[in-house]
């Protein structure tokens, strides 16, 4: 389980073409790999607004950490299943341009569902960057919009795809949030009473960052500022563009379960999102009990949860209830994408169908461009557990679209990551269809010669792993530390390789901050400044360069 992700436990010119037609519709630890990169300086025609150009970097050695735009991340050429040949990029097709969201986390902070408390267990259980999330997502989107071209290829950007927790909560109200952002118009980032914050931020605890008093909480002891106005200002009204190019959407287990850890069993999570009684802090020995009984697991109801909230339940603060809090079945979370009010730039459900709607599964495949299909699988057991795997039936239904687009190059897109999917966990419904790991998983890739990526998230990491014949492209988040998205293009390099292009980008906010400028531009580069000084975030998120901005040699087959 990566430390990072803990908490998360509980708790996106060429013949290239982006159909909107669907023909269907934190953790483990990263592994180990040895890989020989070298550089190239020959791949990439242009690097605006993207981390080839510019990197923020922070300024000063210790303490709270102010950030200023720095060095690149070169490019790096990784030839472990196929030869760097000479002249490619003369003779290459663009097949393929298009973005990788994950992991947006977009996140209603008031909500009594949420373990706040957990950090008396583990500073890293909570963010202080996490009122901002609407106004980073909404940056990202107009980093995108500016883009228009992939850094490497020039192609035009096609459609972006998510890859999952979009939200954080498995609320109606974050799905809302979500597809305006995604889609275009204004929203206002507030549950409970509209008038008001009702959360730890202005809780007087010490345990955590209180920008709007004098409180000499943990956070600023480490040089947090104080910044009157601030929580007033996060629940403002935001206004977004939404994506100028097609969107599709994959799930994942912030999206579907309590937490990204809990099943719906029993009702209780439920009931304690949408009520009025709110718990902020736990004794520490009780806190921990809880923290290990997820990392341990596995807990897919919640139990240890459950009983530590009714034990200090008179500690419970009292909150403005609010039924919009309330959770979202896997029908709903399709309707909601089927709902043409979230329509946009297109397609109608971003990959979801009628057919969807009617089965409630959330696998599907769509047209990318000539030659080349997309498949969307989710990895997310409903029967708990914020680790991944996937049924039997998911399994057949693959094979079957891998067998039917055996002419077809073939991207699949997910949520966890290979090593992430490690619960077998049997969902309620389904009690009969056995759960297969990520090795499984694996194993039915390889054997289809028209893989040539898999692309997910969930580790908040950048991660690259060459597999027999194909890629698997991890990307960091966009609620943590470096808050990244990444552009990916396919050319066909007309010597029996193909080429898989990586770049990544940050949001379009200012790298540096005014701590006076609480606007939502101002708010966006305060997101990325906080969550590089959060507490107990790990250094190594960005991966290493053969993880971050590349060029992927592998065989046409």
């Amino acid at each position: 389980m990566d430390p990072v992700l803990s908490r998360r436990a509980f708790l996106l010119t060429s013949g290239m073409t982006a159909a909107g037609v669907g023909l269907e519709i934190a953790l483990a630890s990263t592994p180990t790999t040895s890989s020989t990169t070298t550089t190239s300086s020959s791949t990439t025609t242009t690097t605006t607004a993207t981390t080839v150009q510019t990197v923020a970097r922070p300024r000063g050695a210790t303490g709270y950490r102010r950030l200023a735009n720095g060095p690149g991340w070169r490019r790096v050429t990784r030839t472990e299943l196929a030869e760097a040949k000479k002249g490619r990029v003369e003779r290459r097709t663009v097949l393929a341009c298009f973005v990788q969201f994950t992991d947006l986390h977009i996140t209603d902070v008031q909500s009594p569902q949420r373990y706040e408390f957990l950090r008396t267990g583990a500073v890293s259980a909570w963010r202080p960057q996490e009122a901002l999330t609407a106004a980073g997502a909404i940056s990202l989107i107009e980093q995108v919009n500016t883009l228009r071209y992939g850094p490497a290829t020039r192609a035009p950007i096609g459609f972006v795809m998510t890859t999952g927790d979009n939200t954080d909560n498995n609320s109606r109200i974050e799905l809302e949030w979500f597809l305006t952002a995604m889609t275009g118009g204004r929203f206002t980032p507030n549950t409970g009473d509209p008038s008001a914050y009702e959360g730890v931020q202005n809780s007087g605890l010490g345990l955590y960052w209180q920008p709007g008093s004098g409180v000499r909480d943990i956070d600023k002891r480490v040089g947090f500022p104080r910044l009157d106005g601030f929580l007033e200002a996060a629940i403002r009204e935001v206004s977004s563009p939404g994506l100028a190019v097609p969107w599709y959407s994959t799930i994942g287990n912030h999206d579907q379960l309590f937490g990204g850890a809990y099943s719906t069993a029993g009702g209780f999570f439920a009931d304690l999102a949408t009520g009025s009684r709110k718990l902020f802090t736990l004794p520490d020995s009780e806190a921990a009990a809880v923290y290990r009984a997820l990392r341990q697991g596995p807990d897919p109801t919640g139990s240890r949860f459950r009983e530590a909230w009714k034990r200090y339940q008179a500690k419970a603060r009292t909150v403005t209830a609010d039924e919009r809090r309330a959770p979202v079945s896997p029908r709903d979370y399709i309707a909601a994408h089927l709902d043409p009010a979230h329509t946009g730039a297109g397609p109608v459900g971003h990959g979801y169908t009628r057919d969807n709607l009617d089965s409630g599964r959330l696998d599907y495949s769509f047209r990318i461009a000539d030659g080349v299909v997309g498949i969307s699988l989710d990895t997310t057991d409903r029967g708990g557990d914020y680790r991944g795997s996937v049924g039997s039936r998911q399994l057949a239904w693959l094979e079957q679209t891998l067998k039917t687009h055996a002419d077809d190059i073939a991207l699949i897109f997910s949520h966890h990551p290979s090593w992430a999917m490690t619960n077998l966990i049997p969902a309620p419904a389904r009690p009969h269809d056995k759960r297969h790991s990520g090795q499984e998983l694996l194993a039915v890739l390889k054997k289809h010669r028209n893989v040539a990526a898999w692309i997910n998230g969930h580790s908040h990491r950048n991660k690259i792993v060459p597999h027999d014949g194909f890629w698997e492209v991890s990307t960091a988040s966009h609620v943590d530390y470096p808050q990244l998205a990444r552009v990916i293009e396919l050319s066909d390099n007309r010597d029996g390789t193909l080429s898989l292009f990586t770049t990544l980008v940050e949001s379009a906010a200012p790298y540096r901050t005014d701590l006076t400028d609480l606007s939502q531009n101002g708010l966006a580069a305060l997101y990325r400044e906080l969550s590089f000084n959060a507490p107990g975030l790990q250094s190594a998120l960005a991966g290493l360069p053969g993880d971050r901005n590349t060029e992927l040699l592998l065989k046409r087959r």
